[in-house]
């Protein structure tokens, strides 16, 4: 599958950003869904929650959408399946995030180019933990 085409120090820049909110967190612990948000968590990001089957993960209050989100978000990271995105990027682009970040494995190229078209950076088919690690 391909991956965007961001430069190194681009993928640093993004990386400097830390108010994540992570559509798709999960509650189970051996799921990149659950290990990435942790370790990005104890590398200093604000990490929020979303997920409407969880009232908690890690000890921080869960949302159902992004949209119950008071505060500004720097980077949607999205767990959901390729076929399942464009709703998400559909309500986070409301959010006006300065990134939308699909994890490994996730591309969906009409999503991509409707957050592009509101001047919303796309990262797509990378792990945030695997680009921290190996940028830092």
């Amino acid at each position: 599958m391909e991956r965007d085409d961001h430069t190194d120090e681009e993928i640093r820049d993004i990386l400097s950003l830390k108010k994540v909110a992570v559509i798709g967190m999960s509650k189970n612990s051996s799921k990149a869904a659950h290990y990435v948000p942790r370790y990005l968590s104890e590398n200093g990001f604000d990490v929020k929650p979303v997920n409407p089957t969880a009232d908690e993960i890690l000890g921080k209050q869960c949302y159902d959408s992004i949209s119950q989100i008071d505060e500004e978000i720097d980077i949607v990271d999205i767990f959901r399946p390729s076929e399942d995105v464009l709703s998400f990027v559909q309500e986070a682009i409301k959010k006006r995030p300065k990134v939308i970040w699909l994890q490994e494995g996730i591309h969906n190229p009409e999503a991509e180019e409707l957050a592009r078209n509101e001047g919303i950076d796309v990262v797509f088919n990378r792990c945030m933990l695997a680009e921290h690690q190996r940028l830092s």
